[in-house]
């Protein structure tokens, strides 16, 4: 595995809760669970440090970050403004290729709900989401849903399996207005897609209390 891979298998774990806030990441540990020396697994806490997954401590070592309520509410304010704009532009200037990866990406994550696979659905909306910003034409906005997206699959991580079918129903509806090539009902469908997501959202931390536990 590359420096790439790891650090992308150590934030999905981290995302999904293999990894609790707090929890110490040891160099070694991990080394062997992923059956790659520790010069990667270095290099990739470094990176997960920087997108701030994790911290360090002098003497202590490395640490899963945790995700405040007050970060959490700046990364779903940041992102309902900036993706209604990806969605209004994108459907004016997506390619035949963009719509049909789209399409694409919806049936595999319908798929993964009906047959149980949640564990594939992080990975599958955020790459949703990264190629509504490339249709977009906007390499600006492109970056900048790409730096959020992770961020933001950690903040709705808790609410996955409740809100997984509604929310790849959207989805389609979403592709639906790209192909239309209607601008203002691609922004509303969006604007309302995240903010179902955010009504729905509780925090990593409120995971084991019963009201979190349902599907």
């Amino acid at each position: 595995m590359t420096k790439q891979q790891v650090c992308r298998a150590i934030r999905e774990d981290i995302i999904n809760g293999a990894f609790a806030p707090g929890q110490r990441l040891t160099e070694d540990t991990i080394a062997e669970s992923y059956g790659v020396s520790r010069v990667p697994v270095r290099e990739a806490l470094r990176t997960l440090e920087a997108e701030g997954f994790a911290f360090s401590r002098p003497y202590a070592g490395t640490f899963v970050a945790e995700l405040t309520e007050a970060e959490a509410a700046d990364l779903l304010e940041i992102r309902a403004l900036l993706e209604p704009l990806c969605a209004s532009r994108a459907a004016l200037r997506r390619t035949p290729e963009q719509l049909g990866r789209l399409k694409e990406l919806t049936a595999l994550g319908q798929d993964a709900v009906r047959t149980g696979r949640l564990d594939e659905l992080t990975r599958l909306n955020s790459r949703f989401h990264e190629v509504l910003a490339e249709a977009s034409g906007s390499t600006l906005l492109t970056q900048l849903i790409t730096q959020l997206g992770w961020k933001i699959a950690w903040v709705y991580a808790v609410e996955l399996p409740r809100r997984a079918g509604d929310s790849w129903a959207e989805h389609e509806h979403i592709c639906a207005a790209l192909e239309a090539k209607d601008a203002a009902l691609a922004q509303r469908l969006v604007t309302e897609h995240i903010a179902h997501a955010t009504a729905a959202y509780r925090l990593r931390e409120r995971r084991s209390t019963p009201a979190g536990s349902g599907s």
